[in-house]
């Protein structure tokens, strides 16, 4: 357990650090080094936050063994992190009830890198990113709307789509405390997006965010992701798009850039039924639930999504070279 402690206060101070930053314009960052051999591995899961019903505990035993078997790094959270409408405060019974509860495996006691969901934005949205969350549990690191995650071989940007949504900011249910005016939050969210990834170096840039921009699952694509965050997505040569929302898993490819779109929302709750088109190409969809896996190295980076049993459903392989790098 030590070298977990070990990363999670590094994790904290950094975050400490950069907060105390004087570029307070820049996204926070927080430092997690690849394995001493370069590589890296992750889980990541959204949508799963329901006490352990509807499977949760199921997809949570599944991910243990895989994450065991791949020696994991951390976890990113996809978002909708607690159901039906995230926690009062920061002892509300519910996050450990959701979370610690639930995700209980050796292989899992690592860092949660997280993104709030629209059903957490329902609750107390601060609450889930107070550092005294992490003294209930200190895996749990939503530091922030929207961060970096630095691991050498790839930066992870984490960002807070549900103030895209115009249909939830016109709703009185939702807590934009630290948001308005919606404006303004998203200009200079995306400017600080697109200048943090014109900045990388990372041979692997992967953004994170809640919502789908291109999904043939229930909700299909986010308008306003269309329109404002994928173009920036394709001008930074960024390589995947990783969210939930949909309570599925898919991988689709764009069909007029690089960029390829996952999604991991099957932590619990699914089985809708719903499909929608996009204009993208769906290279594998499973209305289910499940996880997915994503193992880096410098030059190759390799996905696996899997069932609530531990099948292996979909794999997605891709190769750069020096040149490739970006």
């Amino acid at each position: 357990m030590a070298p977990v402690v070990a990363i999670l206060l590094a994790a904290v101070v950094a975050v400490a650090a950069s907060l105390l930053a004087p570029a307070a314009a820049e996204l926070t960052r927080v430092e997690h080094p690849p394995k001493s051999e370069g590589s890296l591995s992750i889980l990541a899961v959204g949508d799963w936050g329901r006490r352990g019903q509807f499977n949760q505990t199921l997809v949570a035993e599944q991910m243990g063994l895989v994450g065991e078997k791949l020696d994991i790094d951390f976890v990113i959270s996809t978002g909708d992190n607690i159901y039906d409408d995230g926690i009062a405060n920061t002892s509300d019974p519910l996050f450990k009830e959701c979370f610690t509860n639930i995700y209980t495996a050796q292989s899992l006691q690592k860092p949660w890198y997280i993104v709030l969901g629209n059903h957490d934005y329902t609750g107390n949205a601060l609450a889930q990113q107070d550092p005294a969350i992490r003294e209930v549990d200190s895996r749990y690191l939503a530091i922030a709307k929207s961060f970096i995650v630095n691991s050498e071989i790839a930066d992870f940007f984490l960002v807070d789509t549900s103030p895209f949504y115009l249909k939830y900011w016109n709703s009185s249910k939702y807590d934009w405390r630290n948001v308005a005016p919606r404006d303004t939050y998203i200009e200079t969210l995306l400017k600080d997006l697109d200048d943090a990834l014109t900045q990388s170096e990372a041979p692997w840039k992967i953004v994170v965010g809640h919502h789908p921009i291109s999904s043939g699952c229930e909700h299909g694509n986010t308008t306003e992701l269309q329109q404002l965050l994928r173009p920036i997505l394709e001008a930074r040569g960024v390589d995947m798009y990783v969210n939930g929302h949909d309570h599925c898993l898919q991988h689709i490819s764009s069909r007029n850039s690089p960029v390829q779109f996952m999604t991991s929302g099957g932590g619990s709750k699914a089985w809708a039924g719903k499909f929608k088109t996009t204009s993208d190409k769906i290279e594998f969809i499973y209305d289910g639930q499940g996880f997915m896996s994503m193992q880096l190295s410098k030059t190759e980076a390799h996905l696996v999504f899997y069932d609530v049993a531990g099948n292996v459903l979909h794999t997605y392989d891709s190769t750069k070279t020096e040149d490739d790098e970006h």
